[in-house]
């Protein structure tokens, strides 16, 4: 909304000062430091209304180390991400623009799914929640959206280069075309782009967006999952999922800049550079949560916040043509996973082999997820989290580094 103000003054009355908000980097430090602000301002109000309202987590003995108390600490403090986020997007982001209604979409969206999850836990009293299906329903709908509006919107596009040169006031750059396409980028390999169109072409022509879509449901309800089940300890899933914005920011900007995308060679994708405002203030409200979510966590983001982390993940990465890179960028969240379907199969496995009390005794962790598996070790959890943001920023270096490593 301040851009398009700033925009409507510096055009008509030569406002001074006014013109500074076309610039990507203004508006994201601006987005950064309102989330930051935000979240510290009333963050601490939203968490003494969860207390007023009586919405405690109620805890179920796990054996875990401190974990009794915690019990009554309030929840769905994803709210306090909702606004840090939703505040700055809409203050400083082109709201027409195509990759911000998808991202303000999916964060509302699964924040609603969070919500009528925690709501059932806490005022229903059912620690199971909302039901497994309804989830994924939720999230296969998300994903419907968004692979297609990305599929037939003629609004995302890829630079194409010609072989051609035309002067430039930066020197001499390569002829282009802005077209329609759905490549994306493989890490690690060179002449690194694939077409998922590709896969359509089996398929009927009414059919030809099927392949890329059930991709993007994928993706989507993976990642989603994925934050979700690594929300067990305190600043986990806040924390890792700042560095995962930071890295897509980092991603954003350089695809959206054509002086940069032309220097590394990298896919350039008009009008995503506006991302980069989105990811500031997604990184500022985690941080501004984690402020409040560090050991000893005076609240928990419930799934109204976990799954909304993951899905705005999961479309960050989609729009920015780096779905390939979620294995690396999002490993955290990728082997809680894996340890939970592991522990499972693996128990499944040996009670079929050799009985019920035999698979009890005998488990592949102590205990899924990973996090709580060191938990019952011994590790503290405020080393555990430490340890798990390390990895995880070394990650976030590994998925820079493919800007040149092919």
């Amino acid at each position: 909304m301040l851009y398009y103000l700033f925009t409507y003054l510096d055009k008509a009355f030569d406002f001074p000062g006014a013109g500074v908000f076309q610039y990507i980097t203004f508006r994201a430090m601006g987005a950064i430091v309102f989330s930051l602000l935000i979240a510290s301002i009333f963050g601490k109000r939203i968490i003494l209304l969860l207390q007023n309202l009586q919405i405690g987590e109620s805890i179920r003995d796990l054996g875990l180390q401190g974990q009794m108390q915690k019990k009554g600490t309030p929840t769905m403090g994803g709210f306090i991400i909702l606004a840090s986020l939703m505040i700055p997007v809409l203050l400083f982001a082109k709201l027409d623009n195509v990759y911000i209604v998808l991202l303000i979409i999916a964060t509302l969206w699964t924040c609603g799914i969070g919500f009528a999850d925690d709501y059932i836990k806490v005022f229903k009293k059912d620690k199971e929640g909302l039901k497994g299906r309804f989830k994924i329903i939720g999230q296969v709908g998300l994903g419907l959206i968004v692979g297609l509006t990305l599929y037939f919107n003629d609004y995302v596009k890829i630079r194409v280069y010609e072989k051609g040169k035309i002067a430039s006031s930066i020197g001499e750059i390569q002829k282009y075309t802005d077209v329609h396409s759905l490549t994306t980028t493989v890490p690690f390999f060179k002449n690194n782009e694939i077409d998922y169109q590709i896969f359509g072409s089996f398929l009927p022509e009414s059919l030809a967006w099927l392949p890329y879509v059930l991709v993007v449901i994928f993706i989507i309800t993976a990642v989603s999952n994925g934050a979700n089940i690594t929300d067990g300890i305190d600043g986990l899933a806040a924390g890792t999922s700042a560095i995962i914005g930071i890295t897509l920011a980092v991603f954003a900007y350089l695809s959206g800049n054509k002086v940069f995308a032309q220097y590394l060679n990298i896919m350039m994708i008009p009008n995503s550079g506006e991302v980069v405002i989105f990811c500031a203030a997604f990184v500022g409200a985690c941080i501004g949560f984690l402020w409040y979510n560090a050991y000893p966590a005076q609240v928990f983001m419930g799934d109204t916040g976990s799954l909304m982390l993951g899905s705005v993940i999961a479309v960050l990465a989609l729009a920015l043509r780096k779905e390939l890179l979620i294995p690396v960028m999002c490993g955290i969240f990728l082997i809680e996973n894996l340890s939970v379907i592991m522990q499972v199969s693996y128990f499944k496995y040996q009670r079929r082999r050799r009985g019920l009390e035999f698979a009890q005794q005998n488990r592949l962790f102590l205990m899924s997820p990973l996090h709580h598996h060191y938990q019952k070790k011994g590790y503290h959890e405020a080393k555990i989290v430490t340890r798990f943001w390390i990895i995880g920023i070394v990650l976030a270096v590994a998925c820079l580094v493919t800007l040149k490593l092919r």
